[in-house]
């Protein structure tokens, strides 16, 4: 199973700031192996989502494009203290990552 993701949110009056670090290696496909020439097979986030309480916040389509362990930050409103941000992601080869934190 992949590295935790790490998420960090913290409620500034009706704003919070939700910053998260994904850990993949996301391999575009286009790199070669310098050992045997061979390209690197792709691997890569393909579906993203994040949920504020159990309840859709961001869904999105990623592709081979996106950098070595992703970072993506976004401002909610109306999130508070104790409330719970759950990101979730599925690659091209089928793992799956989910974890979840509390806002502070």
């Amino acid at each position: 199973m992949p590295d935790p993701t790490l998420i960090r949110a913290k409620a500034t009056g009706d704003k919070t700031v939700v910053r998260v670090l994904m850990a993949h290696e996301m391999e575009s496909g286009q790199r070669k192996d310098p050992t045997n020439g061979r390209s690197v097979p792709a691997w890569f986030i393909r579906e993203l989502s994040i949920t504020l309480n159990g309840r859709p916040l961001l869904s999105a389509q990623c592709g081979p494009s996106m950098a070595r362990n992703p970072f993506l930050q976004f401002t909610v409103r109306g999130a508070k203290a104790g409330d719970r941000i759950g990101v979730s992601w599925i690659d091209n080869r089928g793992e799956r990552r989910s974890d979840e934190a509390a806002v502070g």
